[in-house]
């Protein structure tokens, strides 16, 4: 009688292996995470072994290793660069999650079709077929003579093909539905996916080969699979957006060769995902005439300063607990600046439900947006709009004083850019020299911004 083979429990966020399901998984602490799994019964010489052409590795001392900048490719598409750091580094892994359906590979098949005018591009499909790509680029309008298909699941057989042909960029959609042969699991299980994703990373930096990896998102929004899949990587980017919503974000979470929370901005329509080159103006409303509840605030995302709407509805709550609800922005840090409100401005809203919405589906994080929520809020729950001309930026502290934020120049002349003449902003962030046209009114205190706009 043939001997069963043995199970075990691994888990989905940090890959840690159990004999026994349990309810939380005790390395991470994740609740229901623990999946049913059959171990490889590959030797473990086996399953790290090289592949053809592979280059050992050798010491080196780290005053022999050249410390010349990283050339980079441009993408052609401006936005996609700009998260990327500046362009596309030869021999980088770049993962690229977001929910099904919001353009991943519209966007990759784009960017494939544009480089392959300069270099050889692979595009490896293992959800698609070969005529269901062709079918999308050919309602793009996109050129495919030059972009090289393959329809394939086996990392073995594609690691095969790709030392053959040898392409510069390679795109990989998605990861969970490849497999390796090492491993005796099911496609798109933990052990799969982190295997699988282990020996292309390998790859990649010793042939210099540049890969984008599709990852799909839980619902909570998050990548599937285990979190080690993004310490992998060099680059990890979330395609964010409202199904209903014309426009796409990209969002740089990590990147080893440039800056994080870079923020790109597409427009999807019917030729493909289209760059947004000025994204604050797609983010201000420019209502006809003034409305309560509306404050403009000047973020940064990454290098670039952009202005965004901010609206809040302050009504009287029926309910003993009154309701906080924050869309693009942290629910609690808003009862936080709730309570400064009353605290040091003299403003209670207790017994007030408050509604808060950043335009356009943007996700703020910075606390520069304190100021701009504050006088938000404070503006409908008076029933009186704030001059339309009129812009904020300033982190709100515990105390009630008003705190400088970083580059503070550029979100000034950000401001001034697109119509702006009134800012108001900490007082450490006014320049010395005045800038022509801009009135700019300085406050060290919360009571000084409410004293501003009354």
């Amino acid at each position: 009688m043939a001997k069963a083979a043995k199970t075990a429990y691994v888990c989905t966020e940090c890959g840690a292996t159990f004999p026994k399901w349990a309810g939380q998984c005790t390395d991470c602490g994740a609740w229901n995470t623990l999946e049913e799994t059959v171990p490889s019964s590959a030797p473990e010489q086996g399953r790290f072994a090289g592949y053809a052409g592979e280059t050992p590795a050798s010491i080196r001392a780290l005053a022999d290793v050249s410390a010349e900048e990283t050339s980079r490719i441009s993408t052609t598409l401006n936005e996609l660069d700009r998260v990327l750091g500046g362009g596309l580094v030869l021999g980088s892994v770049t993962l690229i999650g977001g929910d099904p359906g919001i353009g991943k590979s519209t966007l990759l098949i784009q960017a494939m079709s544009l480089l392959s005018e300069k270099m050889s591009t692979l595009y490896v499909s293992g959800e698609e077929s070969a005529e269901q790509i062709s079918l999308r680029a050919h309602r793009l309008g996109l050129p495919g003579d030059k972009v090289q298909l393959l329809t394939e699941t086996c990392v073995e057989r594609i690691i095969q093909l790709a030392q053959q042909h040898k392409p510069k960029v390679i795109v990989l959609d998605s990861i969970q539905t490849f497999y390796t042969q090492e491993l005796n699991s099911a496609p798109g299980s933990v052990a799969q996916v982190r295997e699988s994703a282990a020996r292309l990373v390998r790859f990649a930096k010793q042939t210099g080969t540049s890969l984008f990896l599709v990852g799909h998102v839980t619902k909570e929004g998050a990548l599937a699979g285990p979190r080690v899949l993004e310490h992998m990587v060099d680059t990890v980017l979330y395609f964010e957006g409202e199904s209903g919503s014309q426009f796409r974000l990209i969002r740089a979470i990590k990147n080893r060769f440039g800056a994080v929370n870079e923020l790109g901005v597409f427009a999807m329509t019917d030729k493909g995902l289209k760059e947004v080159s000025n994204p604050s103006a797609i983010f201000l409303s420019r209502h006809e005439q003034q409305v309560a509840g509306s404050a403009i605030l000047v973020t940064r995302e990454g290098t670039r300063p952009m202005l965004v709407e901010v609206q809040a509805l302050v009504d009287q709550s029926p309910l003993g607990n009154p309701r906080r609800v924050a869309l693009g922005l942290e629910q609690n840090r808003l009862s936080m600046l709730l309570a400064v409100l009353h605290r040091h401005g003299g403003v209670g809203m207790f017994d007030q439900d408050v509604f808060l919405n950043v335009v356009g589906g943007v996700r703020v994080t910075e606390p520069a947006a304190d100021l701009p929520v504050l006088l938000a809020a404070l503006s409908s729950f008076r029933d009186r709009p704030l001059p339309m001309e009129l812009a904020a930026f300033g982190e709100v502290g515990l105390a009630g004083e008003i705190r400088p934020v970083p580059n503070g120049q550029d979100r000034l002349r950000e401001a001034l850019k697109h119509g702006f003449t009134r800012v108001i902003a900490p007082k450490s962030n006014v320049p010395k020299k005045p800038i022509d046209g801009l009135e700019i009114i300085p406050v060290t205190r919360l009571s000084e911004a409410i004293d501003a706009i009354t």
